[in-house]
This record gives structure tokens, sequence and C-alpha cells, in this order.
């Protein structure tokens, strides 16, 4: 198998769904990913990594139903240097129109210590695995982890012996977020220069945010001949993230004139993703991100807004339109209805089907009647609520808190668990400390709180508050979030809404 992209056009290998979801307390549902697969293919990203196949049941069973429903991408599994993974990998891939084997093993001196190889040994293990691959599949992508800090000698050496295998693309991890675009640069023309065949295969970039450079990297990888970078939604990802897909193709697609690389991606679609990554992670996008964050098109210094008002080119260098942002003066109100509401969540990025918008509808009448105006920003909470879940455990029925200056501070909680509701009073040093006392009564754990944290959505007396929560249970951290008008019941919404993905993940874990 030869290139199967021209020297002008870059591939987008999405890896939202795999790594992405390692970044602790990222846990996604089945459904939740089955969704955001649907909308990357629909997004047009070549690529999609929809999991690790053998590391629990539910990630194959996720992998082999986003294979089965791909329309348009490739759809990759991952795989360690194991027959047995890579067999995994296959099942649950081999559904898919386009399958691909993504398989690696750590290469560098530290990675090699840890299966106690020789350099001639892991060259063996590499060989045999490929090969393994190739015999069930003929798109095998192979990488070897912590390539920046690999001796290259030896990544030269065992390179050409997976390309020698079978593989048709080579992925060069920067693992641990070590390089500088640079070095990123000079390491992929040194193997096009170097390792035999390396013209008849895809070089791909996969780098970490650690040092803030993972976008640079990736882009200075793609100047050198790289054809393919790996990223996410957000950037997210295992400690300080991966390259942000929203970054990368908005830099090709702003500045054509010094990057003349193409992508298949939609660009319009980029704001609904990330909405909807950030709502299913748990994971809000901080507020000055690149492209995707709620200052990205705002405009506060009075010499910003009185350029912007004359001409927008003077200080955006791209349309919030491009990535799916739309401006509407229309208000939204107690009054307006489900096609006003479909016409303004469309505005704002979101796509819902009809029983997707009858849900919400409800939930924005209930807001209405508490707030006079429903900013954009009411809507954008409304939309990453996630307290309401059909298949919750635990669900918050009834909720009444005593507190002020007067001690002790009480809260009278019914939670639904399972079904059945349960009631309880308990006290607490203050409202939100008596109401997490009373549902771990309702609902005993030994989850460690570790994060428990409040914003206001909008300005006003009326405005709602986000809560997010996060929660260590033996090395298993989620999160929960919710909104609402009040304080105290977003936090209890977003601790239930913790331990309801706590109670996801325990199911994952199982062996």
């Amino acid at each position: 198998m030869t290139k199967t992209t021209t020297s002008d056009h870059v591939l987008i290998f999405d890896t939202t769904l795999r790594d992405g979801e390692q970044s602790p307390g990222a846990t996604m549902t089945h459904d939740e990913k089955l969704e955001i697969a649907e909308m990357l293919d629909e997004m047009g990203v070549d690529i999609i990594e929809a999991g690790f196949p053998i590391a629990s049941e539910g990630d194959f069973e996720a992998v082999a139903e986003i294979s089965r429903r791909s329309k348009n991408a490739v759809i990759c599994g991952l795989s360690r240097a194991m027959p047995r993974d890579i067999d995994r990998a296959w099942e649950a891939v081999k559904h898919a129109a386009r399958p691909r084997i993504h398989t690696f093993i750590g290469t560098s001196p530290l990675h090699r210590d840890i299966p106690n190889l020789t350099k001639d040994a892991m060259a063996d293990v590499i060989h045999e695995t490929v090969t393994h691959a190739r015999n069930l599949c003929d798109n095998i992508q192979w990488s070897p982890m912590d390539a920046t800090r690999t001796e290259h000698d030896y990544l030269c050496r065992v390179i050409e012996i997976a390309i020698k295998a079978g593989a048709t693309t080579i992925n060069i991890p920067d693992t641990v977020g070590y390089t500088a675009p640079r070095e990123s640069a000079d390491l992929i023309k040194m193997l096009l220069e170097r390792v035999p065949g390396a013209d008849e295969i895809i070089f791909a970039t996969h780098c970490h945010n650690d040092l803030g450079m993972a976008t640079a990297n990736a882009l200075a990888a793609v100047e050198a001949g790289a054809r393919q970078i790996e990223c996410t939604i957000n950037g997210l990802g295992e400690r300080a993230g991966n390259t942000a897909l929203e970054e990368v193709v908005m830099a090709l697609k702003v500045r054509p004139d010094i990057m003349p690389w193409k992508t298949k991606v939609d660009t319009t679609k980029i704001i609904g993703l990330s909405r909807r990554v950030a709502q299913v992670s748990g994971f809000a996008v901080q507020f000055n991100k690149a492209i995707v964050g709620k200052n990205a098109f705002a405009h506060e210094s009075g010499i910003h807004q009185d350029g912007m008002l004359k001409n927008s080119e003077t200080f955006e260098i791209m349309r919030p339109e491009d990535i799916g942002l739309s401006e509407t003066n229309l208000v939204m109100g107690k009054h307006s209805g489900r096609a006003a509401l479909r016409s303004k969540l469309g505005d704002l990025g979101y796509d819902l089907a009809d029983n997707q918008l009858r849900d919400v509808f409800v939930r924005f009448k209930e807001l209405a009647d508490r707030k006079k105006e429903i900013f954009d920003e009411d809507l954008i909470a409304l939309m990453g609520d996630g307290t309401d879940a059909e298949n919750d455990r635990i669900k918050v029925k009834s909720l009444r808190v005593v507190c002020g200056t007067e001690g002790p501070q009480s809260a009278d909680l019914t939670l639904e668990i399972d079904g059945e509701d349960h009631q309880v009073t308990a006290q607490g040093d203050g409202p939100v400390d008596a109401v997490f006392n009373a549902i771990k009564t309702l609902f005993t754990h030994d989850a460690r709180l570790q994060l428990y944290q409040v914003h206001a959505v909008t300005e006003g007396t009326d405005a709602q508050a986000t809560v997010s929560v996060r929660m260590e249970e033996n090395g298993k951290i989620v999160t929960g979030q919710s909104s609402d008008t009040d304080t105290v019941v977003a936090s209890a919404k977003a601790y239930v809404n913790a331990l309801n993905n706590l109670l996801v993940r325990r199911e994952k874990t199982k062996p």
C-alpha cells in the first residue's frame, strides 16, 4: 500500500476518543462516544482513533459500534505490541469500511527498560507484531513511543523494520511533550532522508502540550514532510493535553501563504464539536483558549473596539462564522417557542434531533420562568448540564436547605437511587457541605472530593451558576458539572453527576 494522500493534503487523525479520554476524569459513556464519533465523521476527519479495544469490554464495544456506523473516516483501534492486543483491535475495527490497526512500543532507553528488552530483542518484537497486524489488515500504523527521546540510529533501524513488515503509516510521538519546533522538523527531515522506504509511507506527528508547544511542533513536522497530524478536540489529553485539532486546522486555513497544505475538515462544525466534547468530558474550555474559547472573538480594549467597528480585520484574523459561530439579534425569553430555540441553538453550534430539542425545551422553559432574559451563555450552560441523563442511577428529586448566620446549616434531600426515593436530613459547615453530607449518607462511597468550583455564567443576581466537581476513588478520577440559578442546587446536581460518572468508570474497569 503506497501513499494515500497528495503532497498538499494533510490527514487529520483525531484521538479524542482514545488519548483524549485518558485525561483524568474525562470518562465518556458508550452513547456519548458514538455521538462524538458521528460528529467527527461528518466534520471530515480522515482517521478516528476510536479507542483501545483491549483496555476494557466497554472500549471494545464502543470501537466495534463506531466501526459499524462510520461512513467516511478510517476507524482505528490502538494496541500494544502483543499479538493478543492486535487480535482484539482487529476484532473491533474489522467492521469498518476502512479499518486501521495502530500498534506501538516504547523505543527510548527509558521505555526499553520497562519490558527489559535489548535493542535486538525489541527489534524482533517489532518485526513480529507489525507482520502479525499486516496479515490481518492492510492499513497499519506503527508508533515508536517516546520517539523524540530515542537514539536516532536506533529509531531509523526500527522504523525501517516496521516499514518492511508492512506498516503504511509511521507515527512519531512526542509522548512527554519534550521537544521544540526546530527539533520536531529536524527529526522528520532526518527520517525521510535516512530510512529506506520512507518515501513510500506516511509520516505522522503526535505531540503533547507539556511545554505549550504541541501545535507549533505539529505544524513544524508538517513543514518538514509529515502528512498526518494526530490531535484532539479542545486539545484534550493526558497531562497538559494533545495538539488541538481546531488550532492546527485553522492555522492551515488562515495562513496558506506560509503553510500551503489543506485538510478536508469542515471548519464550520468546530464550535459545535468543541462544546459537545467539553460537555461530555466535563472539561470546560478556558475562556482564552485559541479558536474556541469564550474570549476568542471578544474585544474589550477601546482601541480594539474602535478598530472592530470600522473594519473587523483590524483585530480578527478569522471570522466567527468560519468555526460555526454566527451573530443573531434573536432575544430569548419565556415566550420563545421551539422554532426560535432551535434556531438560536443552531447559531451557537448545536444541531439537535427532535427528541433532544424536546428535552432541552422543557429545561429552557423552566429556566425562563426564573430569568427575565436568556443569554447565549445561559443556553450553552443549559446544553452542558449533564445531570438529567435518562440512564443515571442517581438523581436529585428535591432539596431544601437552612443556612445563614444562625447555625447549624442543614439540608433536607431526596435522591432517586436505582428507581427508588431515599430521603435524609444532614448538617454541615455551610449549606453545600450539608448537601454533600446528605448525599454521602444516602449513597455511601469512599470517593474523595478534589475540586469544588463555582463560576457565574452571566452577570446579575439571577445569573446561573455553573458548578464543577472533581472526585477520586482508588486512582479513578471523575468530574461532574451542573448549572442552575440556585448555586446550592447546582452543587448537589454536579456532585451527583460526578457520582454517576464514577459508577460508569467502575463498570469500565471491572476485570
